[in-house]
């Protein structure tokens, strides 16, 4: 009771970007669980201002800064405050979410579970609502019945006719006419009270009612779907229906874009057909494929992600998604509306931080272990730029599992061993090592080509691995990536937990790295990226490291997207180079010998990837998999992408229920299992050290 007394005092509120921040006389009411505020301390005697219901509210204090904390009520309003000091907030904030535990546990003790209670919404609904017309002493369970029908027994149901699925079609377009009288009648209901929109039981039921009515229409899809199929005796190709049959053999209904005749798979028994499909999607990545980069083209996609249309249109359903959600919810298993999505995987996303390969390549041209440090971390911070498409935060596809991309790049060798736009002494041309003696007598390249290639290898915890590679310049890169998402508010943060390993086999060096985490910022208006965080990069065997800061913007004056870094010997602790600027404007390097280079990353060259078309790709290749999603983001048809989004969603949950029930594990295709980590199977270090045994053995 002590901590339940009235406090008031001034904080600052923000209002909108032209009107900005302003001090405002704030009220905490405790006896009414309100929080009101007035323009001054001599106006708290007339009408407040503004007034906030506290029962049901969430009090999170802000991550931008240690004064900012934001109220948001059950009714979707929202209060972003900031008091004097931290001191200040944390008084504001505990007395708050003191106040709402209290208003929000008082209304579940006054009011019991719908099934003890008889009453009407008729007075509370549209007289026009054909589901209010109840009489009152009808009880919750009679007033929100649609009506169940039941089959008289021993009947089989019949083939479902034409004229049936209208009359289907009518009954459902009654029952969303009912649902949305349930929904609104509900609304309409006083936030005090006997009975209040606020009622838990309430809350339920209308999120239930949804989710049934979104079901029974997926239903009705699928009717309508099925219908077609029989009319037409197969099923088109790329429809959605497969997700809803995984007894289906996705090897065989994908198999060079053909579809497959429906009723095979349907006569052969339930249990063979499971068994089979897990065996059949297991046998698809037991075998790695190697992938001939003569066979890929240079990608002429080009999606730019800078719509800001569909973030305002759809802000309603932001709010309904942040209302689901708690201060620190991971968000692993959270579906988000479609409408965020980028057009393109997160394997993909992986792929693009290879979009300057020439730097990549140039790293092994250093002539001193300090050299490669340095041109390691240039190249480290020039990845992340192209990394991101566009200054939108949008969110790349959930790779399913088993869901693999692939790309290569092609360098000019003139490029790369004259170290074209970089200002670091050049390495006197070496002698390159052949590998391999079948290429005796070949006509050699006049480019250098760096294959990619990325696994989703885990589901739950969402888990991908990637690798490239040059065998020309001997090097490597191997690194696996646990993506862990969290809601912070108004923003949400992604930490990329894992690590990574740069192989320089011709100098015998191993770069360890890690990854930022990744931040989405002002989700509720124009969301944008910010990058946060440590991260280190080390080499044993030199004795250099690198520690690099991306700093998060702070509440009031800074920069965006700042970075800074220093690169060290570590058994003298001497620092060798510094860097500071943008991760996605200028980067300015300064060495120990006073010389200093800025790098413009806008005016970089991005060399395009090669990848192959769609008809050479296989069924869990990212792009084919994501075909029709992305085709449907192009166009603009956000409910079409979230349907065949769902498909696939569905699909995966589908076949990994099948795995649980048969004990099966799942296979990887291109990584193995290293203690922590993931490795690539067929890594570059092991075919280089196979080949000098074998010219050993030679010799």
């Amino acid at each position: 009771s002590d901590h339940m007394e009235n406090i008031y005092g001034y904080l600052m509120k923000y209002t909108n970007l032209v009107t900005g921040w302003q001090y405002r006389f704030f009220v905490l009411n405790n006896d009414a669980g309100l929080l009101e505020y007035f323009v001054n301390e001599q106006s708290k005697h007339l009408k407040p201002r503004g007034t906030l219901q506290l029962a049901g509210a969430v009090i999170s204090p802000s991550d931008e800064d240690s004064h900012t904390f934001t109220v948001n009520a059950a009714s979707g309003e929202q209060y972003k405050l900031r008091a004097a000091d931290a001191k200040e907030r944390q008084h504001w904030v505990s007395r708050l979410q003191i106040c709402t535990q209290h208003h929000t546990e008082a209304i579940g003790k006054n009011n019991p579970p719908l099934k003890s209670r008889s009453f009407s919404l008729a007075s509370q609904g549209s007289a026009n609502s054909p589901g209010v017309q109840r009489r009152p002493s009808q009880n919750a369970i009679s007033f929100f019945n649609v009506g169940h029908h039941r089959l008289p027994t021993g009947k089989r149901v019949p083939i479902m006719q034409p004229d049936h699925l209208v009359d289907v079609r009518e009954m459902m377009s009654q029952a969303e006419g009912q649902q949305r009288d349930l929904i609104r009648s509900i609304e309409c209901l006083p936030v005090s009270g006997h009975l209040t929109s606020l009622d838990q039981d309430l809350l339920m039921l209308k999120a239930t009612s949804m989710a049934t009515m979104n079901c029974l229409n997926d239903c009705f899809h699928i009717l309508q779907l099925q219908h077609a199929s029989q009319q037409k005796g197969s099923l088109p190709a790329g429809t959605t229906i497969s997700w809803l049959e995984p007894k289906i053999s996705l090897a065989n209904h994908f198999k060079n874009g053909a579809a497959q005749n429906f009723p095979a798979e349907i006569n052969k028994p339930a249990s063979v057909r499971e068994e089979q499909s897990i065996a059949e999607s297991c046998q698809l990545t037991r075998e790695p494929e190697e992938i001939n980069p003569d066979e890929e083209l240079e990608d002429i996609c080009d999606d730019k992600e800078d719509d800001l249309g569909a973030v305002e249109d759809q802000r309603s359903v932001i709010l309904h998604l942040l209302s689901q959600l708690k201060l620190g919810m991971d968000l692993t298993r959270v579906v988000l509306p479609t409408f965020i999505l980028e057009k393109r995987s997160l394997l993909e996303m992986y792929a693009d931080f290879m979009s300057h390969p020439d730097l990549f390549l140039a790293i092994t041209n250093g002539t001193t272990p300090e050299e490669r440090m340095i041109r390691f971390v240039e190249y480290y911070l020039t990845s992340f730029h192209e990394g991101r498409k566009g200054a939108i935060a949008k969110k790349p596809y959930n790779p399913i599992i088993g869901e693999t991309f692939h790309c290569s790049w092609r360098m000019p060798k003139s490029d790369v061993d004259t170290d074209a736009g970089s200002n670091l002494p050049a390495r006197s041309p070496s002698e390159q090592v052949t590998l391999s003696k079948d290429m005796e007598g070949q006509t050699e390249p006049d480019y250098y080509t760096v294959k990619f290639v990325a696994e989703q290898v885990s589901h739950h915890p969402p888990v991908s691995g990637f690798y490239a590679e040059c065998v020309e310049r001997k090097m490597c890169v191997n690194a696996h990536v646990w993506t862990k998402s969290k809601f912070l508010g108004m923003s949400i943060g992604v930490t990329m937990i894992g690590e990574g390993v740069l192989s320089l086999l011709e100098h015998g060096e191993e770069y360890t790295f890690s990854l930022p985490c990744a931040y989405a910022r002002s989700i509720l208006t124009v969301p944008w990226v910010e990058l946060g965080g440590k991260v280190n990069i080390n080499c044993a065997k030199t004795g250099y490291s690198a520690s690099i800061n991306f700093h998060t913007k702070p509440f009031y004056g800074g920069k965006l997207h700042r970075v800074t870094g220093e690169v060290k010997q570590n058994m003298t602790n001497t620092v060798v180079c510094r860097v500071q600027g943008e991760w996605n404007s200028v980067l300015e390097f300064t060495y120990s010998n006073g010389e200093t280079k800025y790098v413009d990353l806008t005016k970089l060259s991005v060399t395009r990837k090669r990848v192959r078309p769609l008809e050479k790709q296989g069924p869990f290749e990212s792009r084919r998999l994501w075909q029709h999603v992305t085709e449907s983001l192009r166009d603009g048809d956000i409910d079409k992408a979230t349907e065949h989004k769902r498909a696939l969603e569905e699909r995966q949950r589908n076949e990994e229920r099948l795995r649980a029930e048969t004990e099966t594990p799942w296979c990887t295709k291109y990584f193995l299992k290293e203690g922590d980590g993931w490795v690539y199977h067929k890594p570059l270090w092991k075919t280089v050290s196979v080949v000098q045994t074998q010219q050993i053995d030679t010799n």
